[in-house]
């Protein structure tokens, strides 16, 4: 059966309709067009992957700036106290850094729709593996896989349209797509049962898969990985250490060292920290259209106008000297060997995304990796009163950064240990996608005290760097601010009559 996806434009007002009129259905593939064979299922879950990185036709036309990774990052990221707008611009991506949300805003449009083109493609190969009566281990795999993704789109989905589950659990969710017969009006289901789903998808993810593709692909560890986040992300903390000790005990990852750290991003397929990341060639090198390019540049490729904040870097102050994380903070210099400004704000570059192969535009970004388990595991054994427990997971990340002299034996004066841990969890996976979830899960306020272009108004006149700004909208950004979610897109809302708007 032809699955009819809520992104197949039906009756739109006159307004919208030469934006909208070309999206095209995401249900390419279909089971009657999918061939029945192992290679054929193969290709398909290939295509499935291939979405996270490719650049699609979508609402008439085709936008180099649009491609699922390039807006998971950058959605998530230019929300957070890590990157510092260095411009107005009337670019989609604005809308993250100033939090004014629209739902017509192009990048979260094309995230909500290649993000169910990742579930239907699953759910596609899903149901034609159902057809087979005794899947072989090579099945189950891609079955496993298909699972994987569905929950990983899914939680990709949650962070940015529902509200933490620890917030509100019986809030609206996102929509659920478990099958390609699923009616293309649905409701939203709430966010508990949006959890639910992603943990049993990730579940029988980790049950099928049991061959190691590479980490480019998933599998059983990433699936692992995947549900030591999600119980993170509801304060389980049972189920998180769990989940992390499948990871870590799994003797398949090790920490990089210190002196591997700087290169892991550019190297991360062959990176022993790495657990799931998706793989980028030569071919896939977008140079300014890349992840990389508004937050870096060499002089003479990148963008370069997005910057680490000064937040983070007193963050990391104290350790400059020592910790090798800095490798990817790079201070642009003018000739005179003084950090550039571009528009007041100064200029330090990030680097995470940049490397491979020793482009500066091109890596291939990581989404799971074992640093993250260790930190996961501290978190929780932080809420559960370990504080021993926590404060060793802390000091492991911190022996392979260069800070083996500047272990914790105790908590620092004034602070708690989740203080300590959501620190050390800041410093280690900042620019990631994890920096402003991370803040509003627990519900703390993210303070955007600083110069940059998130403040509304902002003039370079205005800009003072000797001082911190005063009497400016979007500093101070309460965990049950309305902004910190994003509109569910128009095309959702104007096809999909059961679908209810955020607030």
């Amino acid at each position: 059966m032809r699955t009819r996806f809520f992104f197949i434009i039906l009756t739109l007002p006159v307004f919208l309709a030469s934006c909208l009129k070309d999206v095209s259905p995401s249900d390419a593939l279909t089971t009657e067009n999918l061939t029945s064979t192992v290679t054929g299922m193969k290709n398909a879950l290939n295509g499935a992957y291939a979405l996270f990185k490719d650049h699609m036709d979508f609402a008439g036309g085709r936008d180099d700036n649009n491609m699922y990774l390039r807006q998971y990052f950058q959605m998530n990221d230019f929300a957070s106290d890590d990157i510092v707008c260095g411009q107005t611009t009337t670019d989609a991506f604005y809308y993250s850094f100033s939090l004014a949300h629209t739902p017509t805003q192009t990048n979260s449009r094309f995230f909500w729709y290649v993000s169910y083109k990742i579930i239907s493609d699953a759910n596609t190969v899903l149901a034609a593996a159902a057809t087979i009566a005794n899947p072989s281990d090579e099945v189950k795999q891609m079955i496993g896989e298909c699972y994987f993704l569905r929950a990983w789109a899914t939680l990709g989905l949650a962070r940015f349209y529902a509200k933490p589950y620890t917030q509100d659990p019986s809030a609206p969710g996102v929509i659920l797509r478990t099958s390609t017969t699923d009616p293309s009006s649905k409701a939203r289901s709430t966010v508990a049962e949006t959890y639910a789903q992603i943990i049993s998808d990730a579940e029988m993810a980790a049950s099928l898969m049991n061959t190691s593709r590479g980490v480019q692909y998933a599998s059983k560890e990433a699936a692992y990985a995947l549900l030591s986040r999600a119980f993170l992300y509801e304060d389980n903390t049972d189920s998180t250490i769990y989940y992390s000790n499948q990871v870590i005990n799994s003797g398949r990852f090790n920490l990089e060292t210190a002196a591997g750290f700087p290169s892991m991003f550019a190297n991360a397929t062959s990176s022993a920290e790495t657990i799931f990341c998706i793989a980028f060639t030569t071919v896939d090198d977008y140079k300014k259209a890349s992840i990389a390019s508004m937050i870096y540049t060499d002089g003479t490729s990148g963008w370069g106008e997005e910057f680490a904040t000064t937040s983070l870097r007193d963050t990391m102050s104290e350790y400059a000297d020592k910790d090798v994380r800095w490798s990817y903070i790079v201070p642009f210099k003018d000739a005179d060997g003084n950090v550039s400004k571009k528009n007041g704000i100064e200029m330090y570059m990030i680097s995470k995304f940049s490397g491979q192969g020793g482009s500066p535009t091109l890596s291939s970004p990581i989404l799971f990796r074992l640093a993250e388990m260790y930190l996961n595991r501290a978190e929780a054994e932080a809420k559960a009163g370990n504080v021993s427990a926590a404060l060793a997971d802390v000091n492991i990340i911190r022996q392979h950064r260069g800070l083996e002299d500047a272990q914790y034996t105790a908590l620092p004066a004034g602070k708690t240990i989740l203080d300590v841990v959501l620190k050390e969890r800041r410093i280690e996976l900042a620019f990631e996608g994890h920096r402003a979830f991370d803040v509003y899960r627990n519900k703390l306020a993210l303070n955007r005290t600083y110069w940059g272009y998130h403040l509304p108004g902002l003039k370079e006149s205005d800009i003072n760097l000797s001082v911190l700004p005063t009497n400016y909208d979007n500093m101070i950004i309460n965990w049950d601010n309305t902004k910190t979610i994003y509109y569910i897109p128009i095309d959702e809302m104007q096809t999909n009559t059961l679908c209810t708007q955020n607030p």
